[in-house]
């Protein structure tokens, strides 16, 4: 034992040599942007106790260094941007295509799907799947928006006969919504409405606790200690729910796909057939080869985390901000008495929600104020020069605040006013100053499924129910999305029609 000694402690002192010079250069190529003063090796990350003051210290911190800082969390840095022209220049670069390192939390649950995929990966995937969202596929969903949005506006109505109970409505939507995704997605209605104590959903809402936390706890954000926490059960339990899920309806899906025809599936062309996007993954090839089991489970959790809980909270926050403004809440009614006249109570069509224009205002601003994916990652793995001679190193990963741009008081005067004519001519919005979907290369592929989705609920909603307000806002905390510790309180009324 004694004589690995020398060596135990020479390969230490070559770890630390290596970490000291690494630690060095990046500083030294940082020094262009301000840093947020920090404890000697934890650096900010105490800073970090809680997912609701995560965005608010970052927003601090980049308001106090004219939007742009970095920050250090033991071994990382974390460029923190809020300053148009750099993320403007991250966002189209062709060069920051990867997800920051933060993302590597999220690798166990979605895998290499197209959220996390690797620049290369990623090319393949978008080209892949982009045929999922053309908009002759899209329409075939409506009917599946409409029919969920039903059943909550069904649960809904035993909450409407006293309009003085606060109601949390987060958690129906939230159980519409995961029955559209999974309806849409695998063409596999679960009913989560109907079943309330959905495992599949806590299993998802606990894991978005858990990568958040993991992104800046001093401990669990280590592998190596990771094991030794409650959550690293927690999240093999959550897994082994989802994964479980996802993996028994995809084989099921195959096997029906199966027994059919090639015409019995659908094509894009003339009257198609609903095509799920579980449908398009099991007939499509990557580098001349059928997609693999796991490869197709990785997709399909991708899109249901990111078609779930984003959608939900875009909906919640809708449906808050339309309860907080009368005024703003009859124009949108107006609007639905003139697309549904004396029929209230018709499904709605693909056409009709086209024609939603200022319901699709309502919600643009609903996002521009409390935006589903409050902050976005990217990373090089190589050096990246700004301008000026500036660079952003290798390995620091940049966070882009979603939150802090869509509140820019030089584009959107009164930034916290709840405006919808705001969107009336977006042409005189900036490009890269308004970013619910992320913008750039890497940008939501599934963008115009959530605006129809989101219409088609709340138009039901509207047409049912009048909102009104609580007197409850929400405590925003950020995990993996925006959502509210204290849910999202409105009341409602019977709504009087035409």
């Amino acid at each position: 034992m004694s004589v690995l000694v020398p060596f135990l402690i020479g390969g230490l002192v070559m770890l630390i040599s290596y970490w000291w010079y690494k630690e060095r250069r990046q500083r030294e190529k940082l020094g262009w942007i301000p840093r947020v003063p920090g404890l000697p090796i934890l650096g900010n990350i105490m800073e970090f106790k809680n997912s609701t003051v995560f965005v608010p210290i970052l927003l601090e911190h980049a308001s106090k260094n004219n939007g742009l800082c970095y920050i250090d969390l033991f071994n990382r840095k974390l460029i923190v941007a809020t300053d148009y022209d750099f993320l403007q220049f991250v966002l189209t670069s062709m060069n920051i295509l990867d997800k920051s390192t933060e993302y590597n939390f999220l690798h166990k649950w979605l895998g290499m799907g197209l959220l996390n995929a690797r620049e290369q990966r990623w090319k393949k995937s978008r080209k892949m799947l982009t045929p999922a969202f053309h908009f002759s596929i899209l329409e075939q969903f409506v009917d599946v928006f409409d029919n969920n949005s039903s059943i909550m506006c069904e649960l809904l109505q035993k909450e409407a006969i006293n309009s003085e109970h606060v109601l949390n409505i987060f958690p129906y939507v939230a159980m519409c919504t995961l029955d559209i995704i999974c309806e849409s997605a695998m063409r596999v209605p679960i009913g989560a409405q109907k079943n309330h104590r959905s495992d599949y959903v806590f299993a998802v809402k606990d894991m978005c606790r858990i990568v958040i936390e993991r992104v800046f706890s001093p401990i669990k954000m280590f592998d190596t200690l990771y094991p030794l926490t409650k959550d690293f059960y927690k999240e093999k339990r959550n897994l082994e729910v989802i994964h479980s899920r996802t993996l028994s309806v995809i084989r099921q899906r195959k096997k029906e796909l199966e027994m059919e025809s090639l015409q019995e599936r659908g094509n894009y062309g003339g009257k198609p057939k609903k095509l799920a996007f579980l449908d398009l993954l099991l007939q499509s090839t990557m580098d001349g080869r059928p997609l693999t089991e796991e490869e197709i489970r990785e997709e399909v959790d991708t899109f249901m985390f990111e078609g779930h809980d984003t959608t939900s909270a875009a909906i919640s926050f809708t449906l808050y901000c339309l309860s907080e403004d009368e005024e703003v809440q009859r124009k949108a009614i107006e609007e639905q008495q003139r697309i549904f006249g004396s029929e209230k109570d018709r499904s709605v069509t693909h056409r009709d929600l086209l024609e939603m224009k200022y319901l699709e205002l309502v919600i643009k601003e609903a996002l521009r104020i409390y935006p589903s994916v409050p902050f976005i990652g990217r990373l090089s793995d190589n050096d990246v020069k700004y301008k000026d001679g500036k660079i952003i190193p290798a390995g620091v990963g940049v966070m882009i605040l979603i939150s802090a741009v869509n509140l820019d008081p030089k584009i959107f005067p009164d930034p916290k006013k709840f405006d919808p004519s705001r969107f009336e001519h977006p042409d005189k919005i900036p490009p890269y100053s308004y970013l619910p979907f992320s913008a750039g290369s890497r940008n939501c592929i599934g963008q115009k499924f959530a605006m129809l989705e989101m219409k088609a609920v709340i138009s039901k909603v509207l047409r049912n129910f009048v909102l009104l307000p609580s007197g409850e806002a929400p405590i925003l905390c950020a995990e993996t999305i925006l959502n509210s510790k204290n849910g999202m309180k409105v009341r409602l009324g019977k709504r009087d029609w035409i």
